[in-house]
């Protein structure tokens, strides 16, 4: 017998096999690859129809765009991952070693087209990923002239504060300027609107919802209308995040952060920090209510009628060149 076994049988009933079977399949795979990946991203199913994969239902107008980007992630990652591992399988069936052959195979030290591609592939990927992320963070981010409705949250430790930013009593002419409690606040990320003489809400962490027991202040919001949330500290940093509206952002002493949402379904939610503030950061905790708008009208009023008229301070104040550095909003 040869060292390489050349002697050896090779015919369709011998060791060897028949080389030829295997082609049909290395045409095939690959194309059944290309298919996979074309019906994986070329349908033009909306975010209901895709599994949430962990988030909640969505209870804002905004939060749609958030579960697709989510949603949208995943498929790719999975795209990516079944067309890996479609290539790993096929290298270990279709290449791995021999029983008839003992000399070592071509070595090929380098290929460009292979290299071009494994180059500039993952830079396509991440390019596009990085468009749909920049195009949505803009909409999301993207705040109004006038909103309906203007709440100051304030986080301390261990809980939250709500000022309601709103015209109660109904006269435009009270107060005549900005309350001092907010005047840390740059104006033009404040936003108040006239007669806004306001209401508050505050809580500690043995606060619990009366309808619920859940624990923590409750935060009231309208259905159907926009709501600016202009966030403040008094202490650390904290982290805003109401759970089902899939959005959270930072609460920064001696900075303000905005953004806005429109509440599109009814009911009580939970709302927790986000972000480890100290020991009793688990305490942090609050709840939403969305209602109508009349029943939100009414709750201020409520307020009001208890005496809790004005505003509690909204923290550390942002100062210097920085106070109004940022672009006003649009």
């Amino acid at each position: 017998m040869s060292p390489n076994g050349s002697d050896l049988p090779h015919g369709q009933n011998g060791v060897g096999g028949n080389p030829s079977s295997r082609r049909p399949m290395r045409r095939w795979l690959p194309r059944a690859l290309a298919a996979g990946l074309v019906l994986a991203t070329a349908t033009g199913c909306s975010y209901k129809d895709y599994p949430r994969l962990g988030m909640p239902s969505p209870a804002t107008e905004q939060a749609p765009r958030i579960l697709a980007l989510w949603q949208g992630s995943w498929a790719a990652a999975l795209v990516t991952g079944c067309l890996v591992w479609g290539l790993i399988l096929w290298s270990v069936i279709f290449h791995r070693r021999s029983r008839t052959k003992v000399e070592v195979p071509a070595q090929t030290r380098y290929n460009m087209p292979l290299e071009a591609l494994y180059t500039i592939v993952p830079i396509i990927v991440i390019a596009v990923l990085f468009y749909f992320t920049a195009r949505d963070e803009s909409k999301i981010l993207d705040t109004s002239k006038k909103p309906q409705h203007v709440i100051n949250v304030v986080g301390f430790q261990w809980s939250w504060g709500f000022n309601y930013v709103e015209d109660v009593d109904g006269n435009p002419a009270t107060p005549t300027g900005v309350p001092k409690e907010l005047s840390e606040i740059p104006t033009n990320k404040l936003l108040m609107p006239a007669g806004a003489e306001g209401v508050y809400d505050v809580g500690t962490p043995a606060s619990k919802n009366p309808d619920t027991g859940n624990p923590g202040p409750t935060l009231w919001l309208p259905k159907g209308e926009t709501v600016r949330f202009v966030l403040t500290s008094r202490d650390v940093i904290h982290s805003f995040w109401i759970v089902p509206f899939l959005m959270k952002m930072d609460v920064i002493p001696g900075h303000t952060n905005v953004f806005e949402v429109t509440p599109s379904k009814e009911g009580t939610f939970l709302g927790k920090c986000a972000e480890l503030c100290g020991v009793d950061h688990s305490r942090m905790l609050f709840n939403v209510k969305v209602v109508s708008p009349e029943e939100y009208k009414q709750h201020l009023k409520d307020l009001a009628a208890k005496g809790q008229t004005g505003y509690i301070p909204a923290g550390i104040a942002t100062t210097g060149n920085a106070k109004n550095s940022e672009p006003k909003t649009t």
